[in-house]
């Protein structure tokens, strides 16, 4: 049998940008004091009452779900999703300080931040990776059964957002809700376990024997 590599450059490449995109829509979303669902809106609102950055919040909320990934994903799914949550936790730390904005409208905010996310998020799905945290149980139920991640997701980020509402203001929660929404929504409409590696254990382009008829 075949054994997979860990990392190739094709998947390099997209990793890289899926990091990238999914750290630049944190950054859009802590700018504007708001939240998202997930691992990662759980680590945004603990910054906010803890001494404490997002980037290590967001590594230690999302390590027991990698020895998840590693027993129904197997390693290589794991030990790249490793990659990623080390990469967006340490590039939110980075990117602050080379970028600012002295305007900054929330609702903007938090429609750029959903879909920076969403894209990245997709990115990293399709090399085989997830972004840690609830992503990765999302991943696993839709491939045993269908129900897509983007729907899974946003019934987490309601959890996520009850206990928000502790914490925010009810403008700042809404515009939240509404970041969240647009990143499931492009996650919903834009990605399918079939499209790549990300559902099948046999992770690979498709084959001839895979590809559709006439093709």
């Amino acid at each position: 049998m075949d054994q997979k590599p860990l990392l190739t450059l094709f998947d390099l490449q997209g990793l890289v940008f899926g990091v990238l995109m999914c750290s630049l829509g944190v950054v859009f979303l802590k700018a504007a004091g708001l939240v998202t669902g997930q691992t990662a809106g759980l680590a945004i609102l603990l910054s906010y009452v803890l001494p404490f950055g997002f980037g290590p919040i967001f590594f230690a909320v999302g390590a027991p779900f990698l020895i998840l990934a590693w027993i129904r994903r197997g390693p290589v799914f794991a030990l790249r999703t490793v990659i990623v949550v080390l990469g967006i936790s340490t590039l939110v730390q980075i990117l602050p300080s080379y970028m600012s904005f002295e305007t900054l409208h929330t609702g903007l905010a938090a429609i750029l931040g959903g879909a920076c996310t969403g894209v990245g998020l997709i990115a990293i799905f399709r090399h085989n990776a997830s972004a840690g945290g609830m992503t990765i149980l999302g991943i696993i139920i839709e491939q045993r059964t269908g129900f897509k991640a983007g729907w899974f997701q946003l019934g987490v980020d309601a959890c996520v957002f009850a206990v928000s509402a502790l914490v925010l203001s009810w403008d700042q929660l809404a515009y939240s809700f509404l970041g969240a929404f647009v990143t499931n929504v492009i996650i919903v409409w834009n990605f399918d376990v079939t499209q790549s590696g990300a559902g099948r254990p046999g992770y690979g382009r498709a084959t001839p024997k895979d590809a559709p008829e006439g093709k």
